[in-house]
């Protein structure tokens, strides 16, 4: 078949993968766990992916790298900059850990605060994830593209809504009960919570906790361009209608506000 992704996003696809090797030689033995600064774990794959994809993409392009682990970029320098790559090694590090497979590689390309292409993907479970806004959305596995849309609610089925496996807040429980009809809750880790909505698996993905842009960078990018919006939530009026976009590199702090993720 024809090769539906142009020449750069194979290129980061072929670089996501390459991290993905590295962390999986680690996943499947043993491995140190280090502690952060923020107490999160830090194992030895979130390095050995990190220095790969770093290295690969400096070879590839001269724009600046934003990576979870060398986030310590001051704000005076990354709000000169208008275009870069915005980089999770391994996002879902507790996945990573309690060895579910529910852990993704994350890389997008940022312009004037949009994610404009991203890869994800799950080395544990070979899928892949490839947005380019404006062009389309697939799902890849061992070479075969697959074109993946958002699916908005046809008014009678199930709401599906991705949610955290543990309980439920007040927050959302609100937002579920303006729901018109019966909801099921579809559990998964990383970012794979907004793929899901990407590819039609899930209605709506709302985020009542903390995550910071590279959590979401690159799963945003393939869920715009799936057709879903991705809004700044309100959780006093979670299904506005008028909400902003999420956007990048717009504020010194890299933490997200509230979002949604709706077909």
């Amino acid at each position: 078949m024809t090769q539906p992704i142009n020449s750069l996003a194979q290129k980061v696809l072929t670089i996501a993968k390459e991290a993905g090797d590295k962390i999986m030689a680690i996943y499947e033995k043993d491995f140190a766990i280090y502690e952060k600064q923020d107490t999160s774990p830090l194992t030895e794959a979130d390095l050995a992916a990190h220095n790969v994809i770093v290295n690969a993409l400096e070879a590839e392009s001269d724009l600046p790298i934003l990576s979870e682990e060398s986030a310590d970029i001051s704000w005076d320098e990354r709000k000169t900059w208008s275009s870069y790559w915005l980089v999770d090694p391994l996002d879902g590090t507790k996945e990573f850990i309690k060895k579910n497979g529910e852990f993704t590689v994350n890389i997008a390309l940022i312009e004037n605060g949009k994610p404009t292409m991203g890869v994800v993907y799950a080395p544990a479970l070979n899928k892949s994830y490839v947005g380019i806004v404006g062009d389309g959305a697939w799902t890849e596995v061992d070479g075969e593209f697959t074109a993946i849309s958002a699916r908005k609610h046809d008014g009678a089925e199930v709401w599906k809504v991705v949610g955290s496996r543990s309980h439920q807040s007040p927050e959302i429980q609100n937002l579920l009960a303006q729901l018109d009809g019966d909801t099921e809750l579809v559990a998964m880790g990383s970012s794979l919570k907004l793929c899901l909505v990407a590819e039609g698996d899930a209605h709506l993905y709302p985020r009542l906790g903390p995550t910071s842009e590279w959590d979401t960078g690159a799963a945003h990018a393939v869920a715009l361009a799936a057709g879903a919006n991705v809004t700044v939530l309100d959780p006093e009026n979670p299904l506005d209608d008028n909400a902003d976009a999420l956007t990048y590199n717009q504020k010194e702090s890299v933490l997200n506000p509230f979002f949604l993720v709706s077909a």
